[in-house]
């Protein structure tokens, strides 16, 4: 288990942003391809298009991790059970479904995968033989910082961020 981290995360004063969108991610193996989608098209927007490959790998791994420890985990969807539509569950335990965020400072990106889950993120070891298990070390690869804390009040779960410094 690792203990929450705050360090490194820039204050969420919505003056100081020069750019925050947010997409609801739904309980499908396909939302990480989606999230990536959604990266990309930011990133264009904001004229980043030379930070998505290493944005892309930290946003996809965010999200992997969401959907499979926090929202399928507690509604199993095996990949080859497709939903024709898509569907937002109810919420999990009365939490909102997993969230991407990216948020544009003057000298950094955020990107930010919020879920209905209390657990804290579990870094594997980085076994390169192994299929699954070196997602944040990945995330802590590619960015320059990254932390999580869980949410208080009347929402729970979790937010997982990793740190980008701009061009």
């Amino acid at each position: 288990m690792l203990e929450p981290l705050w360090q490194g995360l820039p204050p969420v004063d919505p003056l100081s942003v020069s750019g925050s969108v947010s997409c609801t991610l739904p309980p499908r193996y396909e939302s990480v391809g989606g999230a990536r989608k959604f990266t990309r098209d930011t990133l264009q927007d904001w004229d980043l298009d030379e930070l998505f490959d290493g944005v892309a790998l930290v946003v996809s791994e965010l999200v992997t991790n969401a959907l499979r420890h926090a929202i399928l985990a507690t509604e199993p969807l095996a990949p080859e059970a497709r939903v024709p539509e898509p569907r937002i569950p109810e919420a999990v335990g009365g939490a909102a479904p997993a969230r991407l965020h990216l948020m544009r400072w003057s000298s950094r990106l955020i990107c930010a995968v919020r879920d209905p889950s209390d657990a804290s993120p579990v870094a594997g070891e980085a076994d390169s033989a192994a299929e699954s298990g070196r997602g944040l070390y990945l995330v802590e690869s590619f960015s320059d910082s990254w932390g999580w804390h869980r949410l208080t009040g009347a929402m729970h779960g979790k937010i997982v961020w990793a740190q980008f410094r701009l061009p």
